[in-house]
């Protein structure tokens, strides 16, 4: 089934974009949860008049992981590699800033490597709203935590994953321009150096949505299937 205009006539007429993006983070997580290791799993989480995003959250076991990677035991494996990046910057390794108050959940252990961020009006409405949203992601690439942008937003144009490489001081990437799009980025740091791949997609009104690499680790990955979920959410909420 194509991407449907979530945000214009006739659809927005009958149908809120809210309903959508409440349910797709759901379909997201019980998709990833089917191949994801047993050592990892994944939990909605949305907010209400802000952000909404997915937290793929890790137990770290390494050795649980390799048997994954080889497909043996505790789960199914994924047999699924992903294409070549495309390098979206290579720079001296960042030092982020150390005026911070962080609190872990030391109980289980829990630490997050990837997350998948589904952009929403609100967030590109406003300058403060844009630059809230990039300062998310540009913190969570410099933790090593992989990110997701999925952007459907058609009524408003502004490119938060461009916004994200200026940031960075990356070169506009090659979908700067596009209204909507999706991508995915790692940031990865070898020799001193800070190296972050992304592999992006364009997204069109009525073409299918890509399946991007999630990684969890730097070795490793399970695919994002945008398609299925989407249209899983589509068919539960009763969109045609």
């Amino acid at each position: 089934m194509p991407l449907r205009d979530h945000f214009s006539p006739p659809l927005a007429e009958h149908r809120s974009w809210e309903e959508l993006h409440g349910a797709w983070p759901g379909s997201i997580a019980f998709r990833l949860n089917s191949i994801l290791p047993p050592d990892y799993y994944c939990g909605p989480r949305v907010h209400l008049g802000s952000a909404i995003e997915i937290d793929v959250a890790a137990f770290e076991n390494e050795e649980a992981l390799g048997a994954i990677a080889d497909g043996g035991g505790g789960g199914t494996a994924v047999a699924w590699a992903p294409a070549r990046p495309t390098l979206l910057l290579d720079t001296d390794a960042p030092t982020p800033p150390e005026y911070e108050a962080r609190v872990y959940d030391v109980r289980h252990g829990r630490r997050l490597v990837a997350a998948v961020e589904i952009v929403s009006p609100g967030n590109k409405d406003r300058p403060e709203s844009r630059e809230a949203f990039v300062s998310k992601c540009h913190a969570l690439l410099q933790q090593d935590v992989c990110v997701a942008i999925v952007d459907l937003v058609t009524e408003r144009q502004s490119n938060l994953y461009a916004e994200l490489a200026a940031r960075m001081g990356a070169a506009p990437p090659a979908i700067a321009k596009s209204g909507i799009y999706a991508v995915s980025c790692r940031g990865i740091t070898a020799r001193g150096r800070w190296r972050v791949e992304e592999w992006e997609h364009e997204l069109a009104i009525g073409s299918a949505l890509p399946t991007l690499p999630l990684w969890l680790t730097d070795s490793f990955s399970v695919p994002l299937e945008l398609e299925a979920s989407y249209e899983d959410t589509c068919r539960g909420l009763r969109i045609a």
